[in-house]
């Protein structure tokens, strides 16, 4: 399949979140956007699905509202109007068959308070004493990256990792903190923590103040008041979703991109031309092509590093992307009706330490987070378990009714919910979450600086720069100013 005509032509490779922002960036340039995606539908891992008689996400369910890019992104597409935000933050940890809450005080489960740490009660008494010696331990050293669960340890003791660190960084990255990058993972830590003496102290600087009167108590940091005690205005909600669910949102920007969409379209090979790039499509038996002035690749890292493997110059990009492992896993959304519950849940959900053995890594009561899943459904609670962690593999190759089992019990040693569900569905996504793994920064610079070398070539998507969709955004902006400042370089008619 040739194209032509007197506009350029941009090819981008993944129909995710990254992909189908990089297609919105470019609807005002005068070029031709050809979004290529070999899934069935746009939208990656954002998706929804009906549960009981409810559309309900089944992929990621929330926005972080404090970094502007998702809610920009949502404004510029018209849709701002559907933002709504989360109904509380607070949430729990399971642990050691009891629920308890947070640290009042804690950033990423690193203690900033240690009056907040010992009345959450997650710790032994020997694990409290040990992490009360943080603030008096000289410095740690650290030359270049290391893992968290090293550098925490040291200074906090092993059961703040285990029984904080891990549980929250195993929501985020379906990861392990032995494996992680303290650097990449917990950037705006390790930059406090280079100009603090102690990470108590690290994390208390990227904290707002306790208010005057504080004690410790069942929220989350960003429902802190003004450290002058007196009232002051009301912080933005730290996280929303659209009232459809955030997987309304990938559709509703293809249409607003006004780029020409084609899923069902593997890209297998990737071949520099005179022109630009060429791109071929489809089964080997039937293949089709694809020329293009510049291409983005918008995919997970292990297809982008194969589609540059045989491209001249870019074997360092294919080698470490490569490199980047992913975390498989699953979402059991359980329907309940409201008399199941003992007590009804009053927080947004809880996380799982590893350490305990359950199958499960964390529980979001859906209808508690958000309020228009009960106004849609009033005598039901919606239920979002999930499962799976880096090198837990076997637990996801049961089929959806062990899942579903396992879940529900789960669900009821932590909460005694009582009886079936009413309807569940269970949603697996293979390779979901990049492992930011030690060394990840300079990982991501060499694949970079490889892909800066191709002519209108760029990377964006979860394998670069953070896995939540605001991060995902901001990369796909950065891959689109790049192509088309080499466009415009070139003498293409693109304008920025």
């Amino acid at each position: 399949m040739e194209q032509s005509g007197p506009r350029p032509v941009i090819a981008i490779i993944g129909a995710g979140i990254a992909g189908l922002a990089a297609a919105f960036f470019l609807r005002d340039e005068p070029a031709q956007v050809i979004v290529l995606d070999g899934a069935p539908q746009p939208g990656g891992k954002l998706a929804v699905a009906e549960v009981a008689g409810c559309q309900v996400d089944v992929g990621a369910e929330a926005l972080l509202t404090r970094r502007p890019e998702g809610t920009g992104l949502i404004g510029a597409a018209g849709l701002d109007g559907d933002l709504v935000p989360a109904a509380t933050t607070a949430a729990r940890i399971w642990s050691r068959g009891e629920m308890r809450p947070l640290p009042a005080r804690q950033f990423m489960g690193v203690p900033a308070d240690a009056a907040g740490l010992a009345q959450a009660g997650l710790l032994s008494a020997a694990g409290l004493a040990r992490a009360r010696l943080e603030p008096g331990l000289p410095s740690t050293h650290r030359d270049g990256d290391v893992p968290v669960a090293s550098y925490v340890a040291a200074r906090f003791g092993q059961e703040v990792v285990d029984r904080l660190v891990d549980p929250l960084l195993g929501g985020v990255y379906a990861g392990r903190s032995e494996d992680l990058s303290f650097e990449a993972t917990l950037p705006a830590l390790a930059d406090a923590s280079r100009r603090h003496a102690t990470l108590t102290a690290a994390a208390a600087a990227l904290l707002p103040p306790p208010p005057a009167d504080h004690t410790p108590a069942d929220h989350t940091p960003a429902d802190h008041t003004a450290s002058d005690g007196a009232a002051s205005a009301p912080r933005p909600p730290v996280f929303s979703s659209l009232a459809g669910g955030l997987g309304t949102l990938p559709p509703a920007l293809a249409t607003a991109s006004g780029a020409q969409l084609r899923t069902g379209a593997m890209v297998r090979e990737l071949v520099p031309t005179d022109r630009g790039w060429r791109l071929t499509i489809g089964s080997a038996h039937a293949p089709e092509w694809l020329d293009a002035d510049a291409v983005i690749l918008a995919l997970p890292a292990r297809p982008a590093s194969r589609l540059l493997a045989g491209v001249p110059g870019a074997a360092a990009a294919s080698a470490g992307l490569g490199e980047i492992s992913y975390a498989s896993m699953a979402i059991v959304t359980l329907a309940y009706p409201v008399a199941a519950f003992p007590r009804l849940p009053d927080t947004s959900g809880y996380l799982v330490p590893a350490v305990d053995g359950h199958p499960v890594k964390a529980v979001t009561f859906s209808s508690v987070k958000w309020p228009q899943l009960r106004q849609r459904a009033a005598d039901l609670i919606f239920v979002r378990c999930s499962l799976g962690r880096i090198g837990e593999e076997q637990v996801l190759q049961r089929d959806d009714a062990e899942l579903t089992a396992l879940a529900a019990a789960d669900l009821a040693a932590a909460t005694g919910v009582r009886g079936a569900a009413t309807a569940s569905l269970v949603t697996r996504w293979g390779g979901a979450l990049p492992q930011y793994t030690v060394g990840h920064l300079d990982r991501v610079a060499r694949i970079q600086a490889s892909l800066a070398t191709q002519p209108r070539l760029a990377g964006c998507g979860a394998a670069y720069a953070g896995v939540g969709i605001p991060a995902c955004i901001a990369t796909a902006r950065a891959a689109v100013d790049q192509v088309v400042a080499e466009l415009q370089k070139d003498g293409s008619h693109v304008s920025n």
